[in-house]
């Protein structure tokens, strides 16, 4: 049961998994996690990034585990909200809010709900991010046009997947992430027309994902 639906948060959205390490509490680094001064400056960088995001407007492509190319609509409004609407014919629709996660099936009409504590969703809507002191963080490549983040996602102590995250250098911002769970399935994720504002999203559009009403029997 727990390894499908890691599986399945993987398939669905590959962004949980993979900034899962970008948003927990600060940790002490892992063993192999030695960084130099220039890579220290780097994942400070990063970690100020992200601790100024509070609204994020996105639109993304997928290509998940089994080749399945998916698009849609992701935004995030901390603390503790989050969405994605995945284009049709993809039914499916996610919400994060009041420390739930609600996982929408539009084709057979049904709604799922989880602990928020069950996913990386705890660690992705939290506010206090320190890359340099998280035990999640391997390892980080600095390039001219790019920094690319490399990591592993956890769920209770026990590692589930191994993630390689970039962005833009030298003006920070996050392009793309590539994601492989547990089971070997490969998850990969490009943002675009990517927005970080302060101002509040409509608080609609983080209401619990109801079904849909029976359909009347047509005479």
């Amino acid at each position: 049961m727990q390894h499908s639906f890691a599986r399945r948060l993987a398939a669905c959205f590959g962004l949980l998994l993979a900034v899962a390490i970008v948003s927990g509490p600060g940790e002490a680094p892992a063993p192999n996690a030695v960084f130099n001064d220039t890579q220290k400056a780097a994942l400070d960088r990063l970690s100020t990034y992200l601790n100024g995001i509070h609204v994020l407007k996105s639109g993304f492509i997928q290509l998940g585990p089994d080749g399945q190319l998916d698009q849609g609509e992701f935004l995030l409004e901390k603390p503790g909200k989050l969405r994605f609407e995945y284009n049709a014919p993809n039914p499916t629709l996610i919400v994060a809010t009041g420390g739930r996660v609600y996982v929408k099936n539009g084709r057979l009409n049904t709604v799922d709900n989880y602990d928020i504590s069950d996913t990386p969703l705890g660690l992705l809507l939290g506010d206090n991010v320190d890359l340099k002191n998280n035990s999640a963080v391997t390892g980080i490549d600095i390039r001219p046009d790019a920094l690319v983040l490399h990591g592993r996602t956890f769920n209770n102590r026990q590692q589930q997947g191994v993630i390689t995250m970039v962005f833009s250098n030298p003006g920070i911002e996050l392009r793309q992430w590539t994601v492989k769970d547990n089971q070997g399935g490969t998850t990969q994720f490009a943002l675009r027309n990517l927005e970080t504002t302060s101002g509040p999203l409509d608080e609609t559009l983080f209401d619990v994902p109801k079904k849909d009403p029976p359909r009347k029997a047509s005479r």
